[in-house]
């Protein structure tokens, strides 16, 4: 039988430390009103190279360079990522199912492993306890768009409108961005600063690349353009608050779906590459109205932001006999 499930909603986030994959997890607890102690583990050999079903003692495979994972178990358990499967299964176990375990993603085995499995609809996967969500989860809100707008409006007062932010990602396992797409973006985005007179606001990420990030430069010098330089504040959040319009590279689903938490016109600037999940991912939110290409103008359109970080939040809230919110508790947990 198993042990009952304590009535503190002590939280655990536990992940390999990606950042993408991280804010998954905590955007999720965000919308529970918990605060989690985050658990980043670094795998080691022999558990590394074998798929999650091989992985005998996981709880054995985190290395010294990341999180120990030990009791008292905590409440509720929000994994992602490859590495994060036998270590949410084998701690379900050995808290004999007092962690209901909320798995992000496909975990690539049965989904009644885990309480519930939350996936992207473009992962096609399916099952009892599977909530297929419209594009990924993430932490941007209402709120938190309105307080960073704040913080940024007056930095970002003197450039002219309509504001676009410019959300740049890079090459990974399906797409490149190589010096030639950034050529054709920055090109694309002077005809829209030079023909619609907008302002622009550029932030890039870790995978862009200095020799990329060199070439977008001296591809929009000379226009009214912020291109954040990785010093100060992140100002990802103020641009997406403060912009009409918001154009994304295609490579970060996350990227994509915060964007249009804005409810602005999202246009996507497709690079080479891409896959069968990529391809179904950008042709649902281009189907359901939320994004169009973009190629050197900015279109005006209206839909309703997609609500799947809040609409999950319940689904678990339901199903651990929470109220509307747990009460955050800093530092709960271990």
């Amino acid at each position: 039988m198993s042990a009952p499930r304590p009535t503190a909603p002590t939280t655990w986030v536990l992940t390999d430390g990606k950042v993408g994959m991280e804010n998954q997890c905590l955007g999720l607890a965000q919308a529970l009103g918990v605060t989690p102690v985050v658990k980043r583990v670094a795998i080691r050999l022999p558990w590394r190279a074998l798929p999650p079903p091989l992985w005998w003692n996981a709880l054995a495979a985190p290395g010294p360079g990341g999180d120990a994972l030990t009791p008292p178990w905590p409440n509720l358990l929000i994994a992602t990522g490859r590495q994060t499967v036998a270590l949410s299964i084998a701690i379900r176990r050995a808290s004999r199912g007092a962690t209901f375990t909320v798995q992000i993603q496909d975990p690539a085995v049965p989904p009644s492993r885990f309480d519930l499995v939350v996936a992207p609809e473009h992962d096609r996967l399916t099952g009892a306890n599977v909530v297929a969500t419209k594009g990924a989860l993430h932490g941007v809100t209402e709120r938190r768009l309105a307080e960073a707008a704040e913080r940024f409006r007056a930095r970002l007062a003197a450039l002219p409108r309509p504001l676009v932010a410019v959300l740049i990602g890079g090459s990974n396992g399906r797409y490149r961005l190589d010096r030639d797409a950034v050529s054709r973006l920055a090109q694309a985005l002077r005809h829209v600063a030079e023909s619609e007179g907008a302002g622009l606001v550029v932030t890039p990420s870790r995978r862009t690349g200095d020799d990329n990030l060199t070439a977008l430069r001296d591809g929009l010098s000379g226009l009214a353009a912020e291109i954040w330089d990785g010093t100060g504040e992140n100002p990802y959040l103020g641009y997406l608050a403060l912009a009409d319009a918001v154009v994304v590279t295609c490579d970060s689903v996350n990227m994509v779906c915060e964007a249009c938490a804005t409810g602005k016109p999202v246009h996507v600037f497709m690079l080479e590459g891409g896959s069968t999940k990529f391809r179904h991912f950008h042709e649902s939110f281009a189907a359901s109205g939320l994004t169009r290409p973009f190629r050197d103008r900015i279109e005006r359109w209206a839909y309703a932001p997609p609500r799947e970080t809040e609409r999950v939040a319940g689904i678990i809230r339901e199903r651990l006999g929470w109220g509307r919110k747990a009460a955050a508790m800093p530092g709960q947990g271990n």
